[in-house]
């Protein structure tokens, strides 16, 4: 990029928190509380009714993390002018490619769309175009971003809370849980046309639709490499075989979780096996010694632990896992100044560049541009740093171009300065 800095927006002024009335509390759906559609006949006469209904459709979904293995969809709540509101068991149902091919054309309004997409893909609904109100109101600058009380601060309206981690596999669902994922998506379209007026205002709306897009065309996500270096206390094993005890432990946690479609941390808790990592019992009684594997472990599970140090302490030496290799990119940055004092140097001035703009942008830093943007720039600079150069970095990285606009100016000058 090599023409002179655009200013899409400058120092928008925060919304102003809502006074006046205390929030109307928000017990019922206009409608009712839907009855869950749960078998074929049914979901056809939903199909039907939304794709006869007009303007966005409110998407939410609900899963059963923590109690059941990954990230399934067990309710999906849509709501539409014309329509209504419909509550879809996917479970009864099944593949639900039928309902996202009737509102393809149609734009699809979600709280954290990311938290959700996933698992609606997984069913057959994927959207080609859609408005994130949590991804909104970060742009505009709201302190706070959740639904309930976004909902408060822009409609006045108090939605209840109360029911977001429990176990949505129950069957049959309780009506109160159903009352609250119906009102989940009742204003959702409301809360959505108030911050497109708010965001239009700052200067900022084209900016969020280059986020909700860059949002609805990104792939699933690859499968992570070794998913078991992320166990919760990994930090303390250090030893290759011990780093050993601890993938085949959380190897065998998982295969175990998904037999009985149960979260792994209601297997054996991440604790448990960094302590047997660590230990490295000899026998499943010096295992039941251990945290985490006390009376109610029975004797086959404590075998079947054994079992996975006996397989770690009994690998060649060059089979054993080696260290930090669960991780691509810049080192951490603390490491930094030992490692490349430059390179140090241009994160620090690059960082305080990108805050400064957020600042007056009204906006969080990351949603200006991301941290790990900022450090594999300053890490591997472009040999030439002029605007272009830098611009053409930033694309490879990911920024949109709005977030181009307002960083690369910055960026060129924070790398001049320390170059």
């Amino acid at each position: 990029m090599t023409d002179a800095p655009q200013t899409d927006a400058q120092a928008p002024t925060p919304p102003a928190p809502t006074s006046g009335p205390a929030p109307v509390p928000l017990l019922a759906p206009r409608e009712g509380v839907p009855e869950v559609v749960a078998e074929p006949d049914g979901l056809s006469a939903v199909v039907a009714a939304f794709a006869a209904g007009t303007g966005p459709v409110a998407v939410d979904a609900e899963r059963a993390s923590g109690y059941r293995y990954g990230q399934r969809a067990y309710l999906v709540q849509l709501r539409r002018e014309g329509a209504g509101t419909a509550l879809v068991d996917p479970i009864g149902c099944g593949d639900l490619s039928a309902l996202g091919e009737a509102l393809a054309d149609t734009e699809w309004v979600f709280h954290a769309a990311s938290q959700d997409l996933p698992c609606l893909r997984d069913i057959g609904m994927t959207p080609a175009v859609l408005f994130d109100t949590e991804l909104a109101g970060r742009l505009a600058g709201f302190a706070r971003v959740g639904l309930g009380v976004m909902v408060e601060a822009v409609l006045g309206y108090q939605l209840e809370k109360g029911h977001s981690a429990v176990d949505w596999s129950t069957r049959p669902l309780p009506e109160p849980w159903l009352r609250y994922a119906a009102l989940d998506v009742e204003l959702l379209v409301d809360l959505r046309d108030a911050l497109e007026t708010e965001l239009r205002d700052q200067g900022k709306l084209e900016w969020a639709l280059e986020e909700f897009a860059a949002v609805a065309a990104a792939p699933p996500a690859p499968p992570r490499k070794d998913p078991w270096r992320r166990t919760s206390g990994m930090h303390k094993v250090r030893r290759r075989r011990q780093m050993a005890a601890v993938r085949e432990l959380w190897t065998s946690r998982d295969e175990l979780a998904r037999e009985r479609d149960l979260s792994p941390g209601k297997v054996l808790s991440d604790a448990a096996i960094v302590a047997a990592a660590l230990a490295m019992p000899t026998d499943a009684r010096a295992m039941a010694a251990l945290p985490g594997f006390g009376h109610r472990v029975n004797r086959r599970m404590l075998a079947r632990w054994q079992a996975a140090v006996d397989l770690a302490r009994e690998l060649p030496e060059r089979e054993l896992p080696q260290p930090g290799q669960g991780t691509t990119g810049p080192p951490p940055p603390r490491a930094w100044a030992d490692k490349d004092p430059d390179a140090a140097a241009r994160l620090t001035a690059a960082r305080a560049a990108v805050t400064e703009r957020a600042e007056e942008l009204n906006l969080p830093q990351e949603n200006l541009l991301t941290p790990d943007t900022v450090r594999r720039l300053c890490w591997e600079p472009p040999a030439e740093a002029d605007a272009a150069a830098v611009d053409e970095a930033l694309r490879q990285l990911g920024a949109r171009d709005w977030q181009r606009r307002q960083t690369v100016p910055l960026l060129v000058e924070a790398l001049a300065a320390t170059s």
